[in-house]
């Protein structure tokens, strides 16, 4: 007899990507931000770090929840701190999926949803995109009519495009929630702030946000929740009594309340995205129009893992990813590379080791 469920002893586990430890790495494969935060969070991190750290944090993180509901337009309440916002996700499955109940999610995207829905005991099924990263619709809400929970990258990862919110809308369950998970939302065109949880329709919408990403703060493991009210009190009754710490806490509320910042890094990273964009596309590649802080990648020779592998070898890191079970491609695998939109300089190297590669 096992000592674990069976569930977790059927799967692998998410695989996060490479973290080298020595320096000399050009990395960029998990899709951090390569600028510094708010040097406002510097200050609050040392200011916090001399304070009460032998008491217990907030419980409900009140100081960080007023300014984030202040930016977002809504109340405190409709906020919800988590330890980055993966934890949102756990505590989103934790909170509405019973065995067997089925979460739906496109793919290919994040696989961390397919492994939390297993964790949880929940059935799962893929919404599968089209070879230009759009809906089948129909396909779609024959599925997510039946859902219990939808996650819902916006932008997706790995392709980094993103979808109208009239496209979202349609496919929230009947009797379930729906997830937009804005990671990446920062870097699109337009960022949203939370506008869409404000239309008719959007009632059992959950948006959750992350440090990680446009706040530079991934060390750092903030995320949040933001959502009608009762949504909020009903996750509230599951999460960890101090799920946040209190440094996390204070940097993560210097970094939202200097919102300059972190527009400046923003607009850097996209500045850079079109660069990289253009110099894949001059080596031959094919390029996904980007709306996060990476771009989707493919090559005509189809030897993205011996380019991965060739960059690795120059200590460039690039995440190689590989979807299953994609009818429309070689071999039903989609393959190809995300790379992470790094500095200039950092391009600037990756394309010239790319042009010698390819």
């Amino acid at each position: 007899m096992g000592l674990f469920r069976p569930n977790i002893d059927r799967i692998e586990g998410y695989i996060p990507g490479e973290q080298p430890q020595e320096r000399g790495w050009i990395k960029l494969n998990t899709n951090e931000n390569p600028y510094p935060p708010s040097p406002r969070v510097v200050e609050a991190l040392v200011q916090a770090a001399q304070g009460r750290l032998n008491i217990y944090p907030d419980p409900l993180a009140t100081p960080f929840r007023r300014v984030a509901a202040g930016v977002f337009g809504v109340e405190p309440d409709w906020i919800l701190p988590a330890n980055g916002s993966d934890e949102n996700l756990t505590l989103i499955l934790r909170s509405f999926v019973d065995p067997q109940d089925l979460v739906a999610y496109p793919y290919p995207s994040y696989i961390l949803y397919e492994t939390l829905a297993d964790i949880q005991g929940g059935q799962h099924q893929r919404l599968l995109l089209r070879p230009d990263w759009s809906w089948d619709l129909a396909a779609a809400r024959a599925v997510t009519a039946r859902a219990k929970l939808v996650l819902i990258p916006n932008p997706n990862s790995p392709s980094g495009n993103r979808w109208s919110d009239d496209e979202i809308l349609s496919l929230v369950p009947p009797q379930g929630v729906l997830v937009l998970d804005e990671a990446y939302g920062d870097f699109a065109d337009h960022p949203h702030r939370a506008e869409l949880l404000r239309r008719p329709g959007a009632e059992r919408v959950i948006i959750t946000r992350s440090f990680s990403k446009s706040f530079s703060l991934a060390g750092l493991r903030l995320g949040f929740a933001i959502a009608r009210p009762e949504l909020i009190a009903g996750m509230i009754k599951v999460k960890d009594s101090y799920n946040c710490d209190t440094l996390s806490l204070a940097g993560g509320l210097a970094a939202i309340s200097d919102l300059t910042t972190m527009e400046q890094n923003v607009a850097a990273v996209r500045r850079t995205r079109e660069r990289l964009a253009a110099g894949l596309t001059k080596l031959g590649f094919d390029v996904v129009p980007s709306q996060a802080n990476f771009v989707w990648c493919t090559h005509p020779t189809g030897r993205h893992k011996e380019i991965y592998e060739a960059l690795k070898g120059r200590k460039i890191l690039v995440r190689f990813m590989k979807f299953p079970e994609v009818p429309y491609a070689p071999g039903g695998v989609l393959n190809g590379l995300r790379l992470t939109v790094g500095t200039d300089p950092e391009i600037d190297s990756l394309l010239r080791e790319l042009a010698s590669i390819v």
